[in-house]
């Protein structure tokens, strides 16, 4: 696993990204994000004080009047797009990994300040190497761990849509038609 932090919180022409960045070697990690969670990490970022508690503000009070200690925040995985990651809770000596989206879990982890980690793998498939760090006359392709080339983000949607319509979540598939239409209106492809 490789340590990260948040680095950014931006909002795309596709939607709200938060970026990590990993402590090791400078990698980033792009992860697209839902509005409310977006809203969640701004406010805990820039130190907002809200009147009542938000939905990870109740979550960290939760766990603490259990007496549960979040360890850390690990992205485990990444499938046709979507990553997938693991809360490690902590309470009288027993570990329990919790499976949640990364979203939830990296607000959460920021109110309460734990860690948050990825794992190599996923750098590997979804991460970005920095611009400077590539060496004159450029790095070549970069490849995934199976050696195959890294998908666009084109291709990354349209493969996030086939599923999407094979599972029958319709709602997430106009979803992602309009984001596939939002980008090649943008970048002039078809």
């Amino acid at each position: 696993m490789i340590p990260v932090t948040v680095d950014q919180l931006f909002l795309s022409n596709l939607g709200f990204v938060v970026l990590l960045k990993s402590s090791e070697d400078g990698r980033t990690l792009p992860i697209f994000i839902g509005a409310a969670e977006a809203q969640s990490i701004a406010i805990h970022v820039n130190d907002v004080k809200v009147p009542r508690p938000l939905t990870h503000d109740l979550l960290r009070n939760l766990i603490d009047s259990l007496g549960v200690r979040l360890q850390r925040v690990e992205i485990v995985r990444i499938e046709e797009g979507t990553f997938y990651a693991e809360m490690v809770l902590e309470r009288d000596g027993t570990v329990e990994r919790l499976d949640c989206r990364p979203s939830d879990a990296i607000a959460l982890a920021l109110r309460v300040g734990a860690p948050l980690f990825v794992a190599e793998a996923v750098l590997a498939e979804a991460g970005r190497i920095p611009e400077d760090s590539h060496e004159e006359g450029g790095a070549g392709e970069v490849k995934d761990p199976k050696g195959r080339p890294r998908l666009t983000p084109r291709e990354l949607l349209e493969r996030q849509l086939k599923k999407a319509i094979k599972d029958e979540r319709y709602e997430d598939a106009a979803r992602l038609r309009d984001q596939i239409k939002h980008l090649d209106d943008t970048h002039g492809t078809n």
